[in-house]
């Protein structure tokens, strides 16, 4: 049985990963450097206000908050509920996913796993198999996998290049588990050879770097936004990003109107069963 680290480590492991020094932490936190120092050096034990202090100014995210209190005897403070048991937030989700129609949009949790989409994102799992389908879904699996979309993403090099880069900034600022296997994944897939598509480029490429894709419709052009919720108290809401992609070009925005007026192939887009 692995032992639990000590709560001195993981504060200065999350201060460390912050670049952050005990001088500056405990100035914005009013907690004495000399008091800092011996509680990252196990010589004191913080009490749960301090540790909720410093998580606060660290940005540590809620799973890991609840370790840190673990670590120093106490119970965990924030909840983890299971997506279906969000209410008032997962209607929320289902709102933002429908009012978002034609356009594609998804809610993943921390390891990019499929927990709601809206009709519109069927259309990107045509032709995926079976096997990249079944539940739980992820994303960048399917996205990037050679068997998955990366064959119709036209500028896949420049968007494997984003994504890597995504999640690996990902995993700087979370520590969560399970990203850095989902990276090192996505980056044993093989390097796409260059092509004429992945170095042109087009309307909204000025702006942002947006996914190329090839349909039965025609070439997709999309840029997308993250929407996160604010102020959460659950670790499942505080790991939920909300994708939302939109039309870098009229030509696209032409296409998904088509494409929503169509039937899309069946889909499977049921939320994962594991908890996020």
């Amino acid at each position: 049985m692995t032992r639990p680290e000590p709560v001195g480590v993981l504060i200065r492991r999350w201060r460390e990963r912050r670049g952050r020094s005990q001088l500056d932490l405990s100035s914005s936190t009013e907690v004495s450097t000399r008091h800092l120092s011996f509680v990252e050096t196990g010589r004191a034990n913080p009490s749960r206000a301090m540790i909720e202090r410093l998580c606060d100014e660290l940005d540590v995210p809620l799973r890991e908050r609840n370790a840190l209190y673990l670590a120093a005897g106490f119970a965990p403070v924030h909840r983890e509920s299971a997506f279906v048991d969000l209410g008032a937030a997962r209607t929320a989700v289902a709102a933002v996913l429908a009012g978002h129609e034609p356009n594609p949009a998804l809610a993943v949790n921390v390891r990019w796993e499929l927990l709601a989409a809206n009709d519109a994102m069927a259309a990107f799992l045509s032709g995926v198999p079976d096997s990249l389908r079944t539940p739980p879904v992820n994303v960048l699996r399917v996205t990037l996998h050679p068997d998955g979309l990366s064959g119709r993403i036209r500028n896949l090099s420049q968007w494997r290049a984003h994504v890597l880069r995504r999640v690996r900034r990902q995993l700087d600022r979370t520590a969560a588990e399970g990203l850095a296997d989902l990276l090192a994944e996505l980056e044993s897939y093989p390097a796409p050879a260059g092509t004429a598509a992945n170095a042109g480029t087009g309307p909204g490429d000025d702006l942002v770097i947006p996914l190329r894709l090839s349909t039965e419709y025609g070439e997709l052009a999309l840029f997308y936004a993250t929407t996160v919720f604010g102020a959460p108290r659950d670790v499942t809401l505080d790991e939920i990003s909300i994708e939302t992609f939109f039309p870098a070009d009229a030509a696209t925005a032409e296409l998904l109107r088509a494409m929503a007026s169509a039937t899309p192939e069946p889909a499977d887009l049921r939320p994962s069963p594991h908890p996020p």
